[in-house]
């Protein structure tokens, strides 16, 4: 499944159950382009949430996160912090990322 979400508490309610991968994007960004249809065929492969978080739009949210590049992905569990990459992934990265 993959959300955009851009609201604080929606944003502390979406991480705080299973596996979730967030992408801190923005629509500037290339590398970002790139990862958006990735992104979108690996959610129906996974028993994970994908979300995309507009850096631009969502500032207090990356701010939070220390996100100083996009794109930035960081993988939840059940609402903590597991890990986190930059830049952009192929498909077989993003696979292994969140099936760690």
């Amino acid at each position: 499944m993959l959300k955009h979400i851009n609201d604080r508490e929606e944003f502390k309610a979406a991480i705080a159950e299973g596996t979730v991968l967030v992408d801190f994007f923005a629509t500037w960004c290339g590398p970002c382009k790139m990862l958006s249809p990735v992104l979108e065929e690996v959610s129906k492969e996974v028993n994970a949430t994908i979300i995309k978080v507009d850096v631009d739009e969502a500032s207090t949210i990356a701010a939070q996160f220390g996100i100083q590049a996009v794109p930035t992905l960081i993988l939840f569990k059940n609402g903590e912090r597991v890990d986190t990459r930059m830049g952009y992934q192929n498909k077989n990265q993003l696979l292994a990322f969140i099936n760690q």
